[in-house]
């Protein structure tokens, strides 16, 4: 059964390097969402049990989406695709339930790497 995957950036091309990074095997079913409060509606519709959070949008950013996330209850494993490297960004994400952060541009194998790291591939 594939797993309803959320792509949440603000840069449509970004939203695109995402999908086309994705392993060829991994079943999922795919949505996207262009600021946070677009994700956290594919959240709430059960569309978004893997998300894939930018941090850096317009309307609500990626730490808003975590907090909603977090006080919710939400059903989501969330990664975190992001350009801010910056230890503090990295601790502040994973403070807020982020399973990982991986830098901006996305990398398919540091991609590959991580869902296996944590058995999602």
């Amino acid at each position: 059964m594939a797993i309803p995957l959320l792509i949440c950036d603000d840069s449509n091309m970004a939203r695109k390097q995402v999908a086309r990074s994705l392993p060829e095997q991994w079943e999922v079913d795919v949505s996207f969402a262009g600021n946070g409060m677009e994700a956290l509606d594919v959240i709430r519709a059960g569309k978004g049990e893997m998300v894939f959070l930018d941090l850096t949008m317009p309307v609500m950013d990626g730490y808003g989406v975590l907090e909603a996330v977090r006080k919710e209850d939400l059903n989501s494993v969330i990664i975190v695709i992001s350009g801010d490297i910056q230890p503090e960004a990295r601790e502040r994400v994973k403070s807020l339930g982020a399973l990982d952060f991986i830098k901006k541009p996305i990398d398919k194998q540091k991609l590959n790497s991580v869902l296996e790291a944590y058995g999602l591939l």
